[in-house]
């Protein structure tokens, strides 16, 4: 009995949830996520795939780009990693930062009206990976951009892969 007690003392820390922030989440974002986000409805993995198989929803990929190195020589052709994705994702990458640029927010707001077609009330699934808060942050943002049918999708396509019947992910290019 006391075994089971310690263990379970132990576990706790680990099992506690983490708590929603105030604002938007900075480094490391790669990191446990909430089981939250007021406001949005935070879906699990049968309910992103019912979504994507009643195509109701438009799926947004908030993965950021891969960094240039600093280093490269000069002469060096840089391309980005592909990214795979869910099929039919829009990915809007280097959205999902703490603190955004003017012009990376209006990267954000162009591609969500364009995505939705300036329908606020367009139901949108927003996901990055597994534990990674930008997508969190994307999905509050969206939330204070006045949508109203934000759908935030934690598992991302680690999840999307786990259910045998899903479409296999496919090659997405940053949205232009």
């Amino acid at each position: 009995m006391r075994l089971v007690l310690v263990l379970a003392l132990l576990a706790g820390p680990a099992l506690a949830e983490v708590p929603e922030p105030d604002g938007y989440r900075g480094p490391p974002y790669s990191a446990p996520v909430p089981a939250t986000l007021a406001g949005a409805v935070v879906i699990d993995n049968d309910a992103a795939a019912r979504l994507h198989r009643e195509g109701t929803a438009v799926f947004i990929d908030v993965m950021p780009r891969d960094v240039k190195p600093a280093d490269l020589p000069k002469d060096t052709i840089w391309r980005d990693k592909p990214r795979d994705s869910i099929p039919g994702a829009i990915w809007l990458p280097n959205t999902g930062f703490e603190a955004l640029s003017p012009e990376e927010e209006a990267y954000l707001r162009t591609g969500l009206e364009k995505a939705t077609n300036g329908n606020k009330d367009q139901p949108i699934v927003i996901f990055c990976r597994a534990e990674c808060w930008m997508s969190w942050n994307v999905a509050k943002r969206a939330l204070e951009m006045g949508y109203t049918q934000v759908n935030w999708y934690p598992d991302g396509p680690e999840g999307w892969v786990t259910l045998p019947d899903n479409p296999p992910l496919t090659r997405v290019q940053p949205f232009e």
